[in-house]
């Protein structure tokens, strides 16, 4: 016989003759038996996500019709106007103020608030005592817990007019500065607050990710005569690496989508020059006064397809320079 490559069967003959069985269907049939337990247990998690994230997927019909409330989404009366709603908004005095505010605050948060929980999760890896490191955990991720309400009146007792700074201001000598109705203090009171309340929380992931790295290298650089430092550079951020890639990727496609329930809670008649977030836009325009709900998901729908945009372009740039991406 002379040599060839021998190609693996992929179907079998039952004896008797007959069709014969697929393989490969029998061992994805094997791994659906041997897995089912845990898809079952899925089930409830994707009925929900189908039900309150997909489903509704279809009211964005609403962008592009003369809606009014009550007005059913898709009859024979519905008023189909194209894109004059998205048109109306460019053309608004409102749409650069808007971009400009969302924008500044969504990318100084995201420049502040996308490396502070990785140094935080290095730092409490470093610690040798577990207690301690266990004890910083906790009180880092405490305020996650904090509802949003909570934190704007801890806020408003700290930097209020009359608020603990200011009155240590007015001690010394110092004249009180009102936080809550100055433009220029409204970012910094957002950012760092956010950022206090989120970065250990989100320095979880990291953690566990540390916690999978080998014992093994850091004693071999131990032996090799490397510092802490160097540990840390050489052994740790690669280990984290592929997550902090992933993690990149979903904050920069999530980066427009700041959130209109803290601005709108922080927001006075003084700080609306850099409040008035889209957010907080279509929270106005669609929910209060007469509403005008066409207009506000036309407002919506543009802002999510920024972050769609953001998001492709993200995973592709990633793709193209590491091994690391969403798809």
């Amino acid at each position: 016989m002379g040599k060839g490559k021998s190609i693996p069967a992929r179907t079998a003959a039952p004896p008797g003759g007959g069709r014969p069985v697929n393989a490969l269907g029998q061992s994805r049939w094997r791994r659906f038996r041997e897995n089912y337990p845990f898809l079952i247990m899925l089930l409830p998690a994707v009925a929900v996500v189908f039900l309150f994230n997909y489903l509704p997927i279809y009211g964005v019909l609403i962008a592009f019709q003369d809606f009014m409330p009550g007005d059913k989404i898709l009859s024979d009366t519905t008023i189909w106007v194209g894109f004059n709603n998205f048109i109306r908004f460019f053309t608004d005095v409102q749409f650069w103020p808007l971009m400009g505010n969302t924008f500044l605050l969504c990318i100084l948060g995201f420049i502040i608030g996308f490396p502070l929980p990785i140094i935080i999760a290095l730092m409490l890896n470093a610690l040798a005592g577990k207690k301690t490191k266990k004890f910083l955990q906790t009180i880092f991720t405490a305020p996650h817990f904090i509802s949003l309400v909570v934190l704007v009146g801890m806020l408003q007792l700290f930097f209020g007019r009359y608020g603990l700074v200011n009155n240590i201001i007015a001690n010394l000598g110092g004249e009180r500065f009102s936080y809550f109705l100055e433009s220029s203090a409204f970012r910094p009171l957002y950012i760092l607050s956010s950022n206090w309340q989120d970065f250990g929380w989100s320095a979880i992931i990291y953690i566990a990710a540390l916690a999978n790295v080998d014992p093994g290298q850091h004693e071999a650089a131990i032996v090799d005569g490397a510092s802490r430092f160097q540990r840390v550079l050489h052994i740790d951020i690669p280990a984290i690496m592929p997550m902090i890639s992933v993690m990149l990727i979903m904050s920069i496609g999530g980066l427009m989508g700041v959130g209109y329930e803290k601005a709108l809670l922080m927001q006075t008649d003084g700080n609306l020059a850099a409040s008035e977030l889209i957010a907080t836009y279509v929270y106005k325009r669609g929910l209060t006064g007469v509403p005008d709900q066409a207009y506000a998901t036309a407002i919506g729908l543009f802002n999510s397809v920024i972050n769609v945009i953001l998001l492709i372009i993200a995973n592709t740039t990633s793709k193209k320079f590491s091994e690391n991406s969403l798809w």
